[in-house]
C-alpha cells in the first residue's frame, strides 16, 4: 500500500532561484522526475542526481497514478541538500508531489513539473528509472549555454547490463544496447542533430518551451496527441526555429525491458507514435509531417526494416522452394551479407563507452543479433498493422501492464507476428507447389535475381557504414 501525500504538502512556496556560490552567474536548472510505480528505482535516481558535479537547483519528483511506495521512498529525500565547502558550495532542494490519479499519465506529470520550474533557464527531464554519469548535468548545461539556438539536448542513452538474471533478459538487454548504440551513432554523425529528445534524460530551454506553447496554441509543452510525446515536442521545438541536439559527452542509463511482452509493448508504442507523425494527413489533433527534418531518420529506419523483412522472407521462401524443386545450388557469395552484418554490429559494439564481452559476443555470434532483428521486425509489422487497421488502444496502459507482468488476452500480442509469419510462408510454399515445372523454374530465376540485387545493395550499404569514420564518438 503506497502512502499518499496531498499535492500541496510538498509544493514549494515561491522563492528566488538558488544561485551558485561561484563568482560568476550560472544558468538555473529545474529538474522534473515523473514517477509511476518507481518504488524500486526512485532512490537510485535521486542518489544519481545528488551525486552530480553540477547539482540541479531544484528537483521535483511528480508521483502519479502509483500503486507502490514510490512517494514514500522519495519523501525520505525531500528537503534541502548542501554539498561542498565554503566557496565551492552547492545547494539544491528536493520536493515530492503526489498528484494522485492523473488521466494524462507521464504527460500530465511533466506539465505539472513544468509549471513549477518555468521561471528557470532550463528544465531537465529525468525518468524515474534513469541514472546518469556524475558529470552528465554539467556537460548538458555547458552545451546548452554555449549556443542560444539550442532548444534541447538529449544525453547518450544506454542500458546497464549488470545484475541480470536469466538468459532471455541478458539477450534482450544486449539487443537493446546495440539498438540504442546504433541510433545514437546515427544522430551523432548527423551533426549531432537529435531526432528525438528522449524524456529519459534531456534538458530543455524553458524559453523554447514557452515559444512552443505560444506557437501551437497549447496550454502546456507536452500533449497526448502522439504516442511518443517526446518526439512530437522535438518536432515542435525544431519548427520553432531551435536546434535539437544529442550530447557528445553526457551519458545516462535507462531502464531496459527484460521480457518479450514488455519489449513488444514499448516498441509498438514508439513505432506506432512515429508512424502517426510520419504519415501525411491528419489523424486526431496532430497533422502528419512526413517531410519534417526530424523524421528523416524515422523514414530511413522504417524503409530499412521493410527491406530487411523482404530479404529474409524472400530468402526463406526461395530456399524452401529450391529445395523442394531440387534446384538449390549453394554459392559462397551468400556468405558476404552476414559477414558484413557481423562486422557492422561489431563496429557499433566497439563504439560503446561501456562495452562488455557480452556486447561483442552478441555481435559476433550472428544468431543473437539475427534473432533480435526478427523480434524488431515483429514490432514494426504490428505497428503498421495497428496504424492501417486504425486500432484505437491505449498503448500507454498496454506498456504499463506489460512491464508489470499483466496480460488480458489468451494469446500474447508479441506472439502474433510469429504465427502470421508461419502462415504466410506455409501458404506461399503450398501455392508455389501447385505450379507446373516451367513456372517454378521461371519463378526461381526471377526471385533469386531480384533478391540478389537487393542483397547486393544492402551489403554495399553495410560495408560503407563499417568503414565510415566515427570521428571519436562513443555511445
Amino acid at each position: 500500500m503506497s502512502t499518499q501525500f496531498p499535492p500541496d504538502q510538498w509544493t514549494p512556496t515561491p522563492e528566488p532561484a538558488v544561485e551558485s556560490f561561484a563568482s560568476r552567474p550560472r544558468p538555473t536548472v529545474g529538474c522534473v522526475v515523473p514517477a509511476y510505480n518507481e518504488g524500486e528505482t526512485i532512490a537510485s535516481v535521486l542518489d544519481s542526481l545528488l551525486a552530480q558535479t553540477r547539482l540541479p537547483d531544484v528537483v521535483h519528483v511528480v508521483v502519479n497514478n502509483t500503486t507502490d511506495d514510490t512517494a514514500e521512498v522519495a519523501s525520505h529525500y525531500a528537503g534541502p541538500h548542501v554539498r561542498g565547502h565554503s566557496d565551492d558550495q552547492q545547494l539544491t532542494s528536493i520536493y515530492v508531489h503526489d498528484i494522485g490519479e492523473n488521466p494524462d499519465k507521464k504527460v500530465g506529470a511533466l506539465n505539472y513539473g513544468f509549471s513549477l520550474v518555468e521561471g528557470m533557464d532550463y528544465m531537465l527531464g529525468v525518468d524515474g528509472d534513469t541514472t546518469a554519469d556524475p558529470r552528465a548535468i554539467e556537460f548538458l548545461v555547458e552545451e546548452m549555454a554555449s549556443d542560444d539556438r539550442i532548444g534541447g539536448i538529449s544525453a547518450i542513452y544506454s542500458i546497464d547490463d549488470t545484475g541480470l538474471d536469466g538468459v532471455l533478459a541478458k539477450f534482450l538487454i544486449a539487443g537493446q544496447r546495440a539498438q540504442f548504440a546504433a541510433f545514437n551513432l546515427q544522430n551523432l554523425l548527423r551533426g549531432r542533430n537529435m531526432a528525438v529528445l528522449g524524456g529519459q534524460y534531456s534538458i530543455f530551454s524553458v524559453a523554447a518551451l514557452h515559444e512552443v506553447v505560444r506557437d501551437t496554441h497549447q496550454r502546456s509543452p507536452w500533449v497526448r496527441d502522439s504516442e511518443i510525446e517526446d518526439s512530437l515536442l522535438s518536432l515542435q521545438i525544431k519548427s520553432a526555429g531551435y536546434l535539437t541536439k544529442i550530447s557528445a559527452r553526457a551519458r545516462a542509463n535507462v531502464g531496459g525491458m527484460t521480457t518479450l511482452r514488455a519489449l513488444d509493448a514499448q516498441q509498438v508504442k514508439w513505432n506506432n507514435g512515429a508512424i502517426d507523425l510520419m504519415w501525411p494527413g491528419q489523424r486526431g489533433d496532430t497533422k502528419g509531417q512526413p517531410f519534417h527534418p526530424n523524421l528523416r531518420l524515422r523514414w530511413f529506419e522504417n524503409i530499412s526494416m521493410a527491406i530487411n523483412g523482404f530479404t529474409r522472407l524472400a530468402f526463406f521462401f526461395l530456399l524452401s522452394a529450391s529445395l523442394l524443386f531440387h534446384a538449390f545450388l549453394f554459392s559462397p557469395l551468400w556468405l558476404l551479407p552476414p559477414l558484413a552484418a557481423v562486422l557492422l554490429n561489431a563496429r557499433v559494439a566497439h563504439q560503446m563507452a561501456s562495452r562488455t564481452r557480452r556486447d561483442y559476443w552478441f555481435a559476433l555470434m550472428i544468431v543473437p543479433a539475427e534473432l533480435y532483428m526478427w523480434i524488431r521486425l515483429g514490432h514494426f509489422a504490428r505497428s503498421w498493422a495497428k496504424f492501417f487497421g486504425r486500432s484505437q488502444t491505449d498503448n500507454w496502459a498496454l506498456q504499463a501492464r506489460a512491464e508489470s507482468g499483466g496480460e488480458t488476452s489468451l494469446l500474447p500480442a508479441h506472439v502474433l507476428p510469429v504465427l502470421l509469419l508461419a502462415l504466410t510462408v506455409a501458404g506461399a510454399v503450398a501455392g508455389w507447389s501447385q505450379l507446373d515445372s516451367s513456372m517454378k523454374s521461371d519463378s526461381l530465376v526471377v526471385g533469386w535475381t531480384t533478391l540478389g540485387v537487393v542483397t547486393l545493395l544492402q551489403t554495399a550499404w553495410m560495408s560503407l557504414k563499417v568503414f565510415r569514420p566515427y570521428r571519436g564518438f562513443r555511445v
